[in-house]
């Protein structure tokens, strides 16, 4: 650590760039996994579903990243959708943490918005921070869809969520870096799938 520290930048940027490039080789597996999550999501949107996500830190900003993309857009212009990113209401996150203690910021608010079918994306690049592990295990006893995206596995979301997304790389850096690709390839993969439904419907529907 202390001969990293000492590098030139340059050499630290290159380190850097080289982790990216390595865990990039990898990313197939999850690549699949965030395009066939994407699909599926269209189609719980589409039927009136919601979208609850969360995580902690950098998590938080990402998974906050992935509500808008889909209250706004990810590219082309189509019908905004429901997302809401658990960790965006101070009051209602800090009025909890005073009752109910830090373990309980997400999972309550998961029992208070979330209904049976709608999808619960929760992030942590350690897979470890109790308060996402505790949402996991709310939505899953409501009868919500649990999708986790971590860092390398096992860990004790990915073991209570249904399906998990991991990257497996120990430089939380990387993980991190990666779950932003799989979110975009996610929107990517749900505008695809939006747009084939409809292309599928007009096709169906009679001539006037």
């Amino acid at each position: 650590m202390t001969e990293l520290l000492t590098d030139p930048p340059r050499r630290l940027a290159m380190a850097h760039v080289q982790a990216l490039a390595q865990a990039l080789t990898e990313f197939g597996p999850a690549a699949e996994i965030a395009a066939d999550w994407g699909a599926r999501l269209a189609g719980a949107l589409s039927s009136g579903a919601r979208l609850l996500v969360a995580g902690n830190g950098g998590s938080a900003a990402q998974a906050q990243h992935l509500s808008a993309e889909i209250v706004g857009r990810y590219a082309a212009d189509r019908a905004p959708f429901s997302a809401v990113a658990l960790h965006s209401e101070p009051s209602a996150l800090t009025a909890i943490m005073n009752d109910y203690g830090i373990e309980e910021v997400f999972a309550r608010q998961v029992q208070a918005h979330g209904r049976p079918g709608d999808v619960c994306v929760l992030m942590s690049t350690s897979g470890r921070s109790p308060n996402v592990v505790a949402a996991a295990v709310r939505a899953r006893d409501c009868g919500l869809r649990t999708w986790a995206m971590t860092g390398p596995v096992p860990n004790p979301l990915a073991e209570v969520a249904e399906e998990t997304l991991p990257i497996c790389c120990p430089r939380t850096s990387t993980v991190q870096e990666l779950h932003l690709v799989a979110l975009h390839l996610l929107c990517e993969a749900m505008d695809a799938e939006l747009a084939r439904a409809e292309a599928a419907l007009a096709r169906w529907q009679p001539a006037r």
